[in-house]
């Protein structure tokens, strides 16, 4: 089962560039003492456009070994050609992982019957599918008459959710039965109001401990303390998004003292007018 707080997990580097495996498995640390549910490697916020096949094979081997069975993984394999996805995931089901989150396939803008071929092929892999539906990075949708062709295989157990469309876990829940997952730290409590099992969190790289309180009151069904904790909660989540993800994540952490704020081109660093919103953010919330 698919169910509660998820961190999609930064890629680190160091001041060269290359991929900090040592302060990787720091960060898994923090995730298991907080009591997340689950890691997602190598997905958009883990920077996974700009790294090699290589490196993205090996920062989901260590993250699999660092988490030692402590919580899931699930790993970020998909991409936008049917080959490169299937290497990905295979390497994945070889490695350990407990599930793959696949994109929708970007750019190229398939159809959906497109889309129900390329997810379908990747769950024949044998490895649990969580969708992902993030139309404004891929610009295209999977419609929720896909979502729920692709329940009926067996290995398609969730989606996460990223359209900014609250309504679409009620719409897909009334087609089919699968776990939903926001995908946007700012609507988890709107989405789990209405049916949402948890969240793919970005947030959670920072204050892990914060967003499983607030998601397990809603599991609780305490959305009360849920909305209170949403509140408090919400300056950081809406500026985590004052430019593309994950630039301001890493740029918290770096200013409280977890990674080097270190990113591979076509990504840098925030302006700095972004920068100083960011610190009055963290600083309001007691976090420098």
């Amino acid at each position: 089962m698919i169910r509660g707080t998820y961190t999609a997990i930064v890629t680190p580097f160091d001041q060269s560039g290359a991929v900090d495996y040592g302060k990787l498995r720091e960060l898994v640390e923090k995730q298991v003492a907080a009591g997340i549910s689950g890691i997602v490697p190598v997905g958009t916020t883990g920077e996974s456009p700009t790294l090699t096949f290589d490196e993205h094979f090996e920062v989901l081997d260590v993250v699999v070994e660092a988490a030692a069975g402590r919580m899931q993984v699930i790993a970020g394999t998909g991409g936008n050609a049917l080959k490169e996805a299937l290497e990905l995931t295979r390497h994945a089901l070889q490695a350990g992982a407990d599930a793959t989150l696949q994109v929708t396939p970007y750019y190229n803008k398939p159809s959906q019957e497109g889309l129900y071929r390329h997810f379908s092929a990747l769950a024949d892999v044998g490895l649990p599918v969580v969708l992902y539906n993030v139309p404004g990075r891929t610009g295209r949708e999977i419609a929720v008459e896909t979502v729920a062709r692709l329940a009926q295989h067996p290995k398609v157990v969730a989606v996460k959710e990223a359209s900014g469309d609250a309504t679409r876990v009620s719409s897909i829940q009334a087609l089919c039965e699968i776990d939903v997952l926001s995908g946007d730290d700012s609507l988890t409590i709107p989405m789990m109001s209405v049916g949402a099992c948890g969240v793919i969190s970005v947030a959670s790289n920072l204050i892990p401990g914060d967003v499983v309180n607030m998601v397990n009151a809603a599991l609780a069904d305490d959305f009360v303390k849920a909305k209170s904790e949403h509140q408090r909660l919400y300056p950081l989540f809406r500026d985590l998004f004052i430019d593309s993800n994950p630039i301001p994540i890493k740029a918290a952490m770096a200013r409280c003292g977890l990674i080097e704020e270190v990113y591979r081109l076509p990504l840098c660093e925030l302006s700095e007018q972004h920068r100083l919103q960011l610190d009055a953010t963290l600083c309001g919330l007691g976090l420098i």
